[in-house]
């Protein structure tokens, strides 16, 4: 291969070239970055509390079974900075468009701010409940995907979302329900599925490499390009988090993900996105589902519906080991992802 061959290579394929190297950029650079962050970690002893009550007020009995252990390692916590903060200097270097990157941006940089003073709260046990309290959050991300949900609609139009195979359905004022819907359910998810070393981080990959293969189908590179940042800098993290973890990525890592991924999500042109995320996001989703069943069988019929929630403790409490539990995950989050790309694909008609 000549140097002619290369330029003709680059000339055809240049934006694709742009993604993988942003993208590799951002995994080298949280690669540099993450000796010194954990050095941090654990020279000023940022250790996660353990979870001690359930969702009904009790103690954590199964979950201490499963994991008391391993929290006694003292394992340190806040190491999301490593890829929101990476994602935003890259992207403020490299890639920094209004239309494209501002909204998922702003989200996964403020997000991530509230995440990290969620996780400050749990580090030092301050006012005895080990992190902001569950309605303060939902508060701020709910102020945050209202602010999402304005700009999406009176800034860019958008009020239809798109059904494949059979089109767009105009839905007017009801897209900001939506799209508050959406993000807030993103977030939620991508933390509860966030109680294993390396789950959520491999999930996360092949979500936002999904969307990322979408956004170039549609020729929506900036976006592309903040993907495959996120996708970089995700298993730059991966490399240490995953069993046995170096570290936790705490609230600001789980909920600024969670969050951006939705917008992402609302992002994709012809808003199959949005049709493809139940797929895309398959595994996530059936974590929250499984808490939602859990609450709702001890609600009304007095007992568990499974041995712990969500799902993937209960699959640990049946005697599943937590590396057995976390690959087969990540195999059911790809196959399904894989699915939700080939009807993004087709089900988007021309862009």
């Amino acid at each position: 291969m000549n140097s002619g061959d290369i330029t003709k290579i680059v000339t055809e394929h240049g934006d694709l070239l742009r993604v993988l190297i942003v993208g590799m950029i951002a995994f080298l650079f949280a690669m540099l970055l993450t000796p010194l962050w954990t050095h941090v970690l654990y020279k000023y002893k940022f250790w996660k509390q353990a979870k001690e009550e359930t969702l009904y007020g009790g103690y954590a009995k199964v979950f201490q079974k499963l994991h008391g252990e391993k929290h006694r390692r003292l394992i340190p916590t806040l190491a999301g900075p490593l890829v929101w903060g990476v994602v935003a200097v890259i992207t403020f270097l490299f890639n920094f468009t209004r239309s494209q990157t501002y909204l998922p941006l702003f989200s996964i940089v403020s997000v991530g701010i509230l995440g990290a003073v969620d996780d400050w709260f749990n580090i030092r046990g301050l006012g005895g409940i080990k992190g902001i309290r569950a309605r303060q959050k939902m508060i701020w991300l709910f102020l945050v995907a209202a602010l999402g949900a304005w700009w999406f609609f009176y800034k860019l139009g958008m009020n239809s979302i798109h059904i494949p195979a059979y089109g767009d359905v105009i839905i007017g004022w009801w897209y900001i329900p939506l799209f508050i819907f959406v993000i807030l359910a993103t977030t939620n998810a991508v933390n509860i599925t966030d109680g294993l070393d390396g789950l959520s981080g491999g999930l996360l990959a092949i979500a936002f490499s999904s969307y990322g293969a979408l956004a170039f189908l549609n020729n929506q590179i900036s976006l592309a390009i903040f993907c495959a940042t996120i996708v970089g800098a995700l298993i730059s993290f991966l490399w240490f988090n995953v069993y046995p973890a170096r570290f936790f990525g705490g609230d600001t890592y789980a909920l600024s993900m969670g969050a951006t991924l939705g917008i992402v999500a609302m992002l994709i042109k012809s808003n199959v996105g949005i049709a493809v995320l139940p797929l895309i996001a398959f595994v996530p989703m059936m974590e929250t589902i499984s808490v939602i069943l859990q609450m709702f069988w001890r609600k009304f019929f007095k007992k568990k519906l499974f041995l712990i929630a969500p799902l993937h403790h209960h699959f640990e409490a049946i005697g599943w080991p937590e590396t057995k539990v976390t690959m087969r995950f990540w195999i059911i989050g790809a196959l399904m992802a894989m699915l939700g790309v080939m009807i993004g694909i087709v089900g988007a008609g021309p862009t």
